[in-house]
């Protein structure tokens, strides 16, 4: 998880300060821009949203209004046949009528009801039917449905139980009258005697929908949008995909539909988001209308298409003024930077020229103060090493042994005593050569050849010295002699293979010095076949600067001289107890004088 969240993070890193206040004010800007536009947008929406809720509440309540008219126009039908003094008296009489008396206010009344439906095409049908047992209807020859009972229809049933109140069926197929078979919607309401108490029969006006349908389909609510109407029993009365509802491939929401009173409710996400405006009419239908939210916005493209250009043009905006905002507030720290890379490569004259009175004007004026200051201590440093060098190579060249020297005139007494002028000659004419290499014009690089000439003279003193227990040899390149390299590098590694590796041991000892070129460089290489040098002594042997090996000129010393010219250079040893010990001198390849000291 942690290496998650360090990866997500460094994305966000960049290499210059100047992108990264760029990128910051961009997603700021763009962030603040996106979330204004979202919630401008989702408030357009939401108010067109309710407008658009109120706009088809409106239409459903015209529709309302329309078929209520209508249905009430119906009544009115009704109520006009109900009041025919002729319908009344057959309905309502009781006594026996013999045919020739009872054919002419069937007539009569048959010639009423056709007059009516000459006027209204959406009538199917105009029947009464009396308690008495008479019916009468608008055709003058009616048979009907001897396998339908008319006391067992639901319409029949309903409108005598409401004794008086209109009654509204479902669309049905209408099956009571012979071979004919009709989808209407039955409008039954029963018929009082005079007294306004008891019934005298069922009057029923089959309608055959083509006003209501008419009256829906004239509403459009966008593309998709319809108007369906349902009782108060859930069954659908109208819908313009009847056939679809009727064999299940289509669904409504008739069960929120009933539940919900006059008003609205929204269902559905993205393009099926759709509004259920409702209208419940007096005798027990709702009136639905179905829109679809996303045609209710008509330009809902441009408005989208509107906040995008808008977002993108301030997107730019954004991007250039914040590119240009934080160029103007990095450029004095790239200014900054470029004096800063001057130092890194040793120039201390620079100096920033940053004028601002801001916390980068008081950096850049520290910045000048500690590059001054910097530049002095360099200076001082400089001349302080240099002070310091020329004082170790005096004292090098002056750390000549005491007691080595002792020793040297105490032997070439002791051989003057017992008249050996040969060896008497040899050693003081080693030892004044010996001199003679050590102060050589006071040089800190010589010869191949004076450096061999120095270490052989030495070498010659402690032979004569230690008689037969030592013994050595050089081998040289005789490439290399000219090239130069540090004086007095050779002869401190000897001394202590002397006095710490050859001196306690019984057996006589050897000190091999070979030297070659290889590459840009020159190696020598010092072995003898002393005691060795224990690990932990080995571990510290150079560790401490200008360190001296007990009787000798300091072997850190010249490891240190050397790496001056790089780390590359300098000593390197190898060493078994009891077995010998073997050092490696790596130096440049003809070092020139100075080079040490950086002239």
């Amino acid at each position: 998880m942690r290496r998650g969240r360090e990866a997500r993070l460094q994305i966000f890193k960049f290499r210059s300060i100047q992108s990264s206040i760029s990128v910051a004010f961009s997603f700021l800007i763009l962030g603040s821009i996106a979330i204004t536009s979202l919630i401008s947008y989702q408030l357009s929406a939401d108010a067109v949203e309710g407008n658009s809720e109120h706009y088809i509440s409106e239409i459903i309540q015209q529709v309302n209004s329309n078929i209520q008219s209508y249905i009430t126009n119906m009544e009115n039908i009704g109520m006009l046949a109900l009041t025919n003094k002729d319908v009344k008296y057959y309905i309502s009489s009781t006594s026996f009528i013999r045919d020739e008396e009872r054919r002419p206010y069937e007539k009569r009344i048959s010639d009423l009801f056709q007059s009516i439906l000459i006027t209204r095409k959406d009538i199917a049908s105009i029947m009464v039917f009396g308690y008495n047992g008479r019916f009468v209807s608008d055709r003058r020859i009616t048979s009907l449905n001897e396998n339908t009972k008319i006391e067992e229809q639901p319409w029949y049933q309903r409108a005598r139980a409401e004794g008086g109140k209109s009654v509204i069926t479902a669309p049905h197929v209408q099956n009571i009258l012979q071979n004919e078979y009709r989808w209407v919607v039955s409008l039954s309401k029963e018929l009082k005697s005079a007294d306004g108490i008891t019934g005298d029969g069922i009057f029923l006006v089959d309608l055959n929908l083509s006003v209501i349908n008419e009256i829906c389909n004239q509403i459009k609510l966008g593309q998709r949008g319809y108007v369906f109407i349902v009782d108060k029993d859930g069954n659908i009365v109208y819908h313009p995909q009847q056939k679809l509802i009727t064999s299940n491939l289509k669904t409504e929401l008739i069960d929120q539909v009933k539940s919900a009173g006059s008003g609205s409710f929204v269902t559905g996400e993205g393009n099926n988001k759709k509004i259920y405006s409702i209208q419940e009419t007096h005798f027990g239908w709702k009136i639905v209308g179905v829109a679809y939210v996303s045609e209710l916005i008509a330009n809902q493209y441009q408005i989208k298409l509107s906040y995008f250009l808008w977002t993108i043009l301030a997107l730019v905006i954004a991007l250039y003024l914040s590119f240009t905002i934080s160029r103007h507030l990095s450029r004095p720290i790239k200014v900054l930077q470029s004096s800063m890379k001057q130092v890194e490569k040793g120039n201390f004259d620079i100096r920033s020229e940053i004028s601002s009175e801001n916390e980068i004007g008081q950096l850049g004026r520290a910045f000048n103060m500690m590059v001054g200051r910097i530049d002095d201590l360099m200076n001082q440093l400089i001349q302080n090493e240099e002070f310091k060098r020329k004082s170790e190579m005096k004292l090098l060249e002056a750390q000549i042994n005491p007691h080595f020297l002792y020793n040297t005139l105490d032997s070439i007494i002791w051989m003057a005593e017992r008249k050996k002028h040969e060896e008497v000659v040899l050693m003081t004419s080693s030892l004044a050569n010996l001199f003679r290499a050590i102060i050589h014009k006071n040089e800190e690089t010589v010869p191949v050849r004076v450096e061999l000439e120095h270490i052989t003279n030495y070498l010659q003193i402690q032979k004569l010295r230690y008689k037969d227990k030592l013994d050595f040899t050089i081998d040289v390149d005789p490439d290399i002699l000219e090239h130069h390299i540090p004086k007095i590098i050779l002869q401190p590694i000897v001394e202590n293979a002397i006095y710490h590796g050859l001196k306690n041991k019984l057996e006589p000892g050897v000190i091999q010095i070979t030297g070659m070129g290889h590459g840009e460089t020159i190696v020598f290489v010092v072995a003898d076949n002393g005691v060795g040098i224990e690990q932990d002594k080995l571990d510290q042997l150079l560790k401490a600067k200008n360190r001296t090996t007990m009787k000798g000129i300091g072997v850190s010393n010249v490891d240190e001289r050397i790496k001056l010219y790089g780390n590359e250079y300098g000593l390197s040893f190898n060493s078994e107890r009891w077995v010998g010990t073997e050092v490696t001198i790596v130096v440049p390849l003809g070092a020139r004088k100075g080079a040490a000291d950086g002239t």
